[in-house]
């Protein structure tokens, strides 16, 4: 058994020749013989011949199930504020490269005891980002005095667990040129100098809303659910660096939807497996099945340079070397004229620039060239 497994070591990848050790472990020499025959075959007849147009495939692969895509946005019960964007705004989000998402989220996994439930909410509400505007009940101005007067929401204070020093201290790191003084249930502060206009006391006034109190910056939902035998927490806000950072979170495990985020946090190798990743996750959750290798294709297209480009005349479009591939996407005068400024040259070796001129097109049974003397 062992010497058909090194005979086909090299000729099939390691996956499969793992799942045919699993599948084929009670049957005999002959039948496995048979069974890594007819793989190979399988597996040689789904390899791209060269020539193929991959992309083309690629596009009419993900196009075609994409139409039959909804519109829709999933919602947690119970949270405020925390969706999900899915189906086709999503899949249009991650192909264009779009760094500002609609809503960004987390999944933290987190170590055990944590994982069995252990502290849960009080984990959850420790990650939540808290500002000043929420444990505080009313602002108010007096005019004449210029004093912005913070009435404090003890018992939120107290959920959340920060005290009046908290709140003191932020103040005093977070806005400038007041004088804050506590009273028994309420900070007020008071104006170094009256130089400043009314005006400027109400921008102040806005500005002290979003103090950071504690918590991870950026993170404005928390939700624990149970998935499995687990405890997880998603989050509505993204902020990769920090949340790895916490010492009760299972780094291997945890992640964004925020593809740039995953890349500039552990690289572009998990920036192309985040796209792969979340393309499979919105055309599996719409009940669509495509092959992951186109997937794998258009991760590749958009990631190949370094950083992550989105398929879009600033991104991956731009940096093709045909004028006249440029220009059939978008603004092909501008293409044209730049192009024709500085006297560059298009080789014609790709497909769209020959279709464009009426030649054949260097793809398919058509590629490989033979030369030979005829015979007179």
């Amino acid at each position: 058994m062992m010497s058909i497994f090194t005979e086909h070591k090299d000729r099939l990848p390691k996956n499969i020749l793992d799942q045919l050790k699993e599948y084929t472990k009670d049957m005999s020499d002959a039948k496995i013989k048979k069974v890594f025959e007819a793989t190979l075959e399988e597996y040689e007849n789904a390899q791209a011949e060269p020539g193929e147009c991959v992309g083309i495939v690629s596009a009419e692969s993900i196009g075609e199930p994409g139409t039959q895509m909804t519109l829709n946005t999933f919602h947690f019960a119970g949270v405020a504020e925390m969706n999900v964007t899915m189906g086709l705004p999503r899949i249009i989000e991650i192909l264009d490269g779009r760094k500002e998402l609609k809503t960004p989220m987390m999944e933290i996994y987190l170590k055990e005891p944590h994982s069995k439930g252990k502290d849960i909410r009080k984990l959850a509400l420790s990650i939540k980002e808290t500002l000043i505007e929420e444990v505080v009940s009313e602002f108010s101005i007096n005019i004449a005095d210029y004093v912005i007067e913070l009435k404090l929401d003890l018992e939120k204070m107290k959920e959340i667990g920060v005290t009046e020093n908290t709140i003191v201290g932020a103040l005093k790191q977070g806005i400038k040129g007041y004088n804050v003084r506590e009273t028994k249930e309420s900070v007020v502060l008071k104006a170094k100098t009256k130089e400043d206009s009314i005006n400027q006391v109400y921008l102040d006034k806005e500005k002290i809303k979003k103090i950071h109190l504690k918590g991870v910056k950026g993170i404005s939902q928390v939700l624990p659910v149970r998935r499995g035998e687990e405890y997880i927490i998603i989050t509505s806000g993204t902020n990769m660096k920090e949340i790895l950072e916490l010492d009760y979170v299972d780094a291997t495990r945890t992640t964004t939807n925020d593809i740039f985020e995953i890349g500039k946090t552990l690289g572009i190798e998990a920036a192309r497996q985040s796209i792969i990743k979340e393309v499979f996750k919105v055309i599996e959750s719409q009940g669509l099945d495509v092959d992951i290798r186109h997937i794998m294709l258009v991760a590749d297209t958009m990631c190949n340079s370094g950083m992550v480009k989105g398929i879009t005349r600033y991104g991956v479009v731009s940096e093709k070397s045909s004028v006249l591939a440029r220009a059939s996407f978008e603004t092909p005068i501008r293409h044209i004229i730049g192009a024709a400024l500085i006297g560059e040259e298009d080789k014609l070796d790709s497909v769209v620039e020959n279709v464009m001129l009426n030649q054949p097109v260097p793809v398919g049974t058509g590629l490989p060239g033979l030369v030979t003397k005829v015979k007179k």
